[in-house]
This record gives structure tokens, C-alpha cells and sequence, in this order.
């Protein structure tokens, strides 16, 4: 089944604090690089990471991420 990853962590490093990439990676164990790309959906984080991003937040991960399946052909 094909479809898409998409995420809020920008809105939600900016309503903690203003919590830059470079801080969030360090929390995480990530680079901002890394942060970077999964917060512009260009790259999906591991279970793990997804994870952690969540609880930095104190968020389920279902306000994090969000998956919107595609119909096949």
C-alpha cells in the first residue's frame, strides 16, 4: 500500500519554546540535518525515532506523525 508521511514537529518546536532542529536532534540522538529532512518529509524516521520525537513533546505519536494512504490501481 502506497502513501505518505507527514508530521507537525515545526508547530510543535516552536509551541515548546522555540525549540530549534539542532536542540531537538540533540534530544534524540539525531542531527539537525536528520530533523531536518523528516521535518521537510523528505525522510522517514525509524519506529525509534518517531518515538522519541513524541515524548520530547509528551505527545502521542499520532499528533506527531500522520499517515494518508494512497489508493492503488
Amino acid at each position: 500500500m502506497q502513501g505518505s508521511i507527514s508530521n507537525n514537529i515545526r508547530a510543535l518546536r516552536f509551541h515548546h519554546g522555540e525549540m530549534s532542529q539542532a536542540q531537538l536532534g540533540q534530544r534524540i540522538g539525531l542531527t539537525r540535518q536528520t530533523v531536518a529532512a523528516i521535518e521537510a518529509g523528505k525522510y522517514s524516521p525509524s519506529l525509534e525515532a518517531a518515538f522519541r520525537i513524541a515524548q520530547v513533546f509528551g505527545v502521542p505519536l499520532t499528533e506527531v506523525f500522520q499517515w494518508q494512504a494512497m489508493a492503488s490501481d
